[in-house]
């Protein structure tokens, strides 16, 4: 059953049962060139303890997908607070618990991956959004700029730059993959 709304350009434009969320990181980065004052919501999936703080959907994919994933990545090496680290995968990983925000990491990337607002609420919880709960989910995709977040049924299809960030969660994105030498 797919629920259908009654707003034209409404991102619940369709939500069907089975739904996964689509992020389009590109149409993301463009809308927040547009306009920097862009408040873009958080979503997250958190039923169990996590030491490493809250993560959000979006700073997941960012360090999946479009991190360059730098040999000597000089974000880690720049924060004060050691709340950088890399994974078993060479993924980043940001302990937002230890975190200070003091954006460090944000002017010494040299590929820009590190973005300011992941920094201007992460402390906010009205900002963020459980995507476990439908109405919370429901309010997320609405919340976002239009066309970045959407409903699909969809799977990965790495033809379209469309990648699984867990069962979930889709996330469109130009992949950087470093040549082998």
């Amino acid at each position: 059953m797919d629920v259908i709304s009654d707003k034209p350009n409404d991102n619940l434009t369709r939500q069907p049962m089975d739904k996964r969320v689509l992020i389009d990181m590109i149409k993301l980065r463009s809308a927040l060139a547009e306009d920097s004052a862009i408040q873009v919501p958080e979503g997250y999936f958190y039923k169990s303890f996590n030491s490493n703080g809250l993560k959000t959907i979006r700073e997941l994919a960012t360090f999946r997908y479009t991190c360059r994933r730098c040999e000597d990545a000089p974000c880690i090496s720049v924060c004060p607070a050691e709340a950088l680290e890399k994974d078993e995968e060479g993924i980043l990983n940001r302990h937002t618990n230890l975190c200070i925000s003091c954006k460090s990491c944000v002017t010494i990337c040299p590929f820009g991956t590190m973005m300011t607002d992941f920094f201007r609420h992460h402390r906010n919880k009205e900002l963020y959004y459980d995507l476990d709960d439908k109405n919370e989910l429901e309010l997320f995709v609405a919340a976002c700029p239009a066309g970045t977040v959407t409903f699909t049924e969809s799977d990965e299809m790495p033809e379209k730059n469309i990648y699984r960030l867990n069962d979930k969660v889709l996330v469109r994105e130009y992949l950087y993959t470093a040549k082998e030498q």
